[in-house]
């Protein structure tokens, strides 16, 4: 079995975040000041980002940092439970879904 890779996660969390906010990877990147190509290989879990850089990915995607950490530890524990075959009574993670500012403004 695969160990399970918290940049891997970290990458899920934060795409499923954009893509539910109905963003690009482009939008994203511009607003984070990150090129669209390492914001990419984050999200695909290749690269791991320092926490400035989480920090701004987060900013970029109006969502708390701690958000991101917190369903990225409860994913892990998840994921090492079915590795070991066990069961436990860990809840899904909960998506947080914060519309981007500009989306707010104009609904």
């Amino acid at each position: 079995m695969a160990a399970v890779v918290l940049r891997e996660v970290i990458g899920d969390v934060l795409r499923r975040a954009r893509t539910s906010q109905g963003r690009t990877l482009r939008e994203v990147s511009d607003s984070a000041r990150v090129s669209l190509g390492y914001l990419s290989e984050v999200e695909r879990g290749r690269k791991e980002a320092s926490s400035e850089l989480l920090s701004a990915i987060c900013a970029a995607l109006d969502l708390p940092l701690s958000r991101v950490l917190c369903d990225a530890g409860t994913e892990m524990a998840c994921q090492e439970a079915v590795e070991r075959g066990a069961v436990l009574a860990v809840a899904a993670p909960s998506t947080v879904v914060i519309g981007h500012p500009a989306a707010r403004a104009v609904a």
